[in-house]
């Protein structure tokens, strides 16, 4: 009876956890948002889904930082991303605004959230058939093809913080609540090319200039929170025109030669 070798067991440092531990807690911002908003607590909702962006946004540089990159780790942050941007916009914001028109508000509730899915879905496709395969990394987009499941999710919050900055002004009809919450859906799932605002870059020596900027839109979010969120939302709705008018001159010009 020969004696078995010792099973080897691999070692890993809980740094590289870290990615999936923030985005698991960027999914339970968003899940803590309906659960503000079944209580009533709109304002809190809205911001825990905002929390759960700022989170989404961290967790992909933090791994590519540690080098702790993984499949499983892309696959939570999909599933993660759907939880936060389909699910949980839709249903605040149907709870917030859209209940009374009940069937017609859930309809739109639904189109809502299945446009986020089917974007992530483009996207996770369109990741995997991009990869370099010789050197293992995704080569820097300068667009996205239609908005991104976070930006969507905080397009589609806008009349919320219109409301909640100035509860004086008069409430948006759910009909047209609807109609919108169905247009920004409509925009994850469109064709023409978004900016990246992972590829912009400045000069070094401006850095400092960044710096401060960063610094002023937090105070910014922090003193007047629903104001600031009003003017990044009509800030990239204008960046977003643009895009669009440049991509149909595009395909006018293509379509002359």
């Amino acid at each position: 009876m020969t004696d078995q070798a010792p099973k080897v067991r691999s070692e890993l440092a809980l740094v590289q956890l870290l990615p999936n531990l923030i985005t698991i807690s960027a999914m339970c911002a968003g899940l803590t948002g309906i659960r503000f908003a079944i209580n009533g607590q709109f304002q809190a909702a809205v911001a825990m889904i905002l929390v759960a962006a700022v989170l989404d946004g961290l967790d992909g540089r933090v791994a590519r930082l540690l080098r702790s990159e993984s499949e499983i780790g892309a696959e939570l942050d999909s599933l993660v991303d759907f939880v936060n941007f389909g699910v949980a916009p839709g249903l605040v914001i149907y709870m917030w605004g859209l209940h009374e028109l009940q069937s017609g508000g859930w309809v739109a509730t639904l189109i809502y959230s299945t446009c986020c899915l089917l974007r992530l879905a483009r996207f996770n496709i369109g990741n995997r058939s991009n990869l370099d395969k010789s050197s293992g990394e995704k080569p820097a987009a300068a667009n996205f093809t239609g908005v991104p499941s976070p930006a969507g999710a905080i397009l589609a919050m806008l009349p919320a913080y219109v409301a909640f900055m100035s509860p004086d002004l008069p409430e948006l009809p759910p009909g047209l609540l609807g109609i919108y919450l169905v247009l920004i859906g409509g925009l994850m799932i469109s064709r023409f090319p978004t900016p990246s605002f992972k590829s912009v870059k400045f000069y070094a020596e401006h850095a400092r200039y960044v710096i401060l900027g960063f610094v002023a839109l937090v105070a910014a979010l922090l003193s007047f929170p629903w104001e600031t969120m009003v003017v990044i939302s009509l800030g990239y709705a204008g960046i977003l025109v643009h895009a669009l008018w440049q991509s149909r001159k595009l395909r006018r010009h293509n379509g002359r030669t």
